[in-house]
């Protein structure tokens, strides 16, 4: 399955495949954002399978800088998938959670149907 662009609520959106390349570092996050150029997309929604392990592993600081590296472009991004595990493991990683899904550029939701739920609140 390809990455496929779509809007949804109103906001331009790039569902990224969930068996496209890894998101491993910052120059993953470059590529990705190579695919984009010239199109108005908003929001890069990222299923958990693409991120590497590293990225929940704040101390790594993958997370940071992959996510850092997407807002520089003016890209909000949405990782969706089921991350319990990883926040069970990780008190940062739990905070770190919470504080982005109570923003506007970064949320972690369970699946599509949450997605949903959020952008249409959004718009």
């Amino acid at each position: 399955m390809p990455d496929v662009v779509q809007t949804r609520h109103g906001a331009t959106v790039l569902m990224c495949a969930p068996d496209g390349p890894p998101i491993a570092d910052e120059q993953s996050a470059v590529d990705l954002i190579g695919t984009l150029w010239g199109q108005d997309v908003q929001w890069l929604v990222l299923p958990v399978t693409r991120l590497t392990p590293e990225f929940f592993v704040l101390r790594t600081r993958v997370a940071g800088a992959v996510v850092q590296k997407l807002q520089q472009y003016g890209f909000r991004v949405a990782v969706v998938g089921d991350i319990t595990e990883q926040v069970a493991a990780s008190t940062a990683l739990r905070d770190f959670v919470h504080e982005s899904n109570r923003g506007r550029q970064l949320w972690f939701v369970a699946d599509e149907a949450e997605l949903d739920a959020r952008l249409g609140a959004a718009a």
